[in-house]
């Protein structure tokens, strides 16, 4: 795994800034998933494994620093991270992103 996933992995914000501050991609891609991806799969699994409020710490961080949340992944094969968050019922991301797109109609590169 690579810093920056192991970073979402662990909802490790700090660490996360901290390498994307020092270059890292903020849309690396590993086995299929962007960051912005994995982050949304982390907040889904830890709600369901602990039964914890669902949050958004980690899209919203990765949102605010430039993940695209339309870029498809697996190299464009793949579904975008809108479309994980919605059929995945992570409805705060659903609505993060819903914003993110309304207010950056240029996508990614506008913002």
């Amino acid at each position: 795994m690579t810093p920056t996933h192991h970073a979402v992995e662990m909802e490790d914000l700090e660490a996360l800034r901290d390498l994307l501050d020092r270059g890292a991609d903020i849309n690396e891609e590993r086995q299929g998933l962007t960051l912005l991806h994995h982050a949304i799969d982390v907040e889904i699994d830890g709600h369901t494994q602990t039964g914890d409020p669902l949050h958004v710490d980690v899209t919203a961080y990765l949102l605010a620093r430039g993940a695209d949340p339309q870029r498809r992944s697996g190299g464009g094969s793949g579904i975008s991270a809108e479309h994980m968050a919605l059929t995945r019922g992570h409805w705060l991301a659903s609505c993060l992103i819903e914003e993110w797109i309304r207010t950056h109609p240029d996508g990614a590169s506008g913002a």
